[in-house]
Formats: structure tokens, C-alpha cells, sequence
């Protein structure tokens, strides 16, 4: 999976050369982070639902989505949207701290203990409202989502640490959605960078109450 369809992929996308992040792809085991129904699929190169109308994300999307954070040594890491854990874990191999929030209940609940089972110890995972950030723990220095909000929400920006970068799918629609990188400077100013289009989920304010 990591070396044909991230570190050479052959249909013209661009490589993900960063070698913490191959390596971290390397090392949690996608398999365990899919529906048992779906683990013949685990590796292939596509999305796979996870139920309550959430997907994990194909795994070239993970890798590039990963290596634009550019997370430094010993990083403070938020992340919106737990879903089944898998995106959560790749950063806990290359973050000292990693807080993830998810609407759904269900979803949290069984992401804490697969990482758990795993043996991660730097993930605190919450019930949550993406939207509003986890402030307690505020400033980040790299904020990650997996479900697309209309656009950046600002309270995210805010808890971003200056020379901190946010990457997110941007977009309201159920079309492509681009990948945009946020990167805050010093003066509390934002740059933002397109990096590639994606399809994504809709990022949901609030808390799904019957998940």
C-alpha cells in the first residue's frame, strides 16, 4: 500500500516523500480501523464507510493530508473528526500529544478502545462539537480535518499556534472539496494554500445525540 500507491504512486499524483509520515503509514495496521465486513478492502486505495454515515479516508488522502501538517518534534495535535481512529492513530506515531474530537458517540467510544488496544497512550479523545475546537488545550501546532466545513472555522485558527499549519477540505458541497492548507504567522495573520482536490463528508456542527 505505502510504496505503490503513496511513495510511487503510478497514476500521476504527486508522492508523499516525507519519511516519518511513510513510516507511520507503514506501521498502524489499517485493517484493524475498518468494519471487520470490509478488512479485504483495508488497503486498497478508496474510501470505506464505517457506518453512522462517516467513511475512513483512502489512504493516499491520509498520507498527503499528514505530511501538511508538518508537524515538528514533540507536536500538540487536534484533530476533528475521530471517525474509526485510523487517521488519528498515523498522527499519534509522530505527535507527543494528540486531541481528537468526534460528534458521534458510538464512533468515539470505539476508537478509544482500539487505540487503547493498540497500546497508544497520547490520545485523548472526546464527544464533541468540531467546530468549537478543544481550547483547554490550545495552542496547537497542527490542527487536521476529516469532514469538510463550508470554511475554515475560525475558532480552529484561533487555537492554532502562530507558525502552526491547519489542513482541512473546504467546501459545503458533496463535489470535490480542495484540500486547503492553513498556515498561521507570527502577526496572528493566515496564508492559505490549495493542495489538491478531495471528496469528503460534511463536517456537522453539534453533537450527534442518537449516535
Amino acid at each position: 500500500m505505502v510504496l505503490e500507491q503513496i511513495a510511487r504512486p503510478r497514476d500521476g499524483r504527486t508522492a508523499v516523500h516525507d519519511a516519518r509520515v511513510l513510516d507511520a503509514m507503514r506501521a498502524v495496521p489499517r485493517h484493524l480501523f475498518v468494519p471487520e465486513e470490509a478488512r479485504n478492502e483495508a488497503y486498497d486505495d478508496h474510501p470505506i464507510p464505517i457506518g453512522h454515515g462517516q467513511t475512513i479516508s483512502q489512504p493516499y488522502i491520509v498520507a498527503v493530508m499528514t505530511e501538511q501538517l508538518a508537524l515538528p518534534p514533540r507536536a500538540r495535535t487536534l484533530e476533528i473528526g475521530t471517525g474509526s481512529g485510523y487517521q488519528t492513530a498515523v498522527l499519534a506515531r509522530l505527535a507527543a500529544e494528540v486531541f481528537s474530537i468526534e460528534r458521534v458517540p458510538r464512533l468515539a467510544e470505539e476508537a478509544d478502545r482500539r487505540l487503547g488496544e493498540q497500546g497508544f497512550r497520547n490520545v485523548r479523545i472526546r464527544v464533541g462539537d468540531g467546530f468549537e475546537g478543544w481550547s483547554e488545550h490550545a495552542p496547537y501546532d497542527g490542527i487536521l480535518l476529516t469532514a469538510a466545513p463550508p470554511e475554515i472555522p475560525p475558532r480552529l485558527v484561533d487555537q492554532l499556534r502562530p507558525g502552526g499549519r491547519l489542513v482541512a477540505p473546504v467546501g459545503a458541497d458533496h463535489g470535490v472539496q480542495p484540500i486547503t492548507l492553513v498556515t498561521k504567522r507570527a502577526d496572528g495573520a493566515v496564508e492559505e494554500t490549495r493542495v489538491m482536490g478531495a471528496r469528503f463528508v460534511p463536517m456537522v456542527p453539534g453533537v450527534d445525540r442518537e449516535g
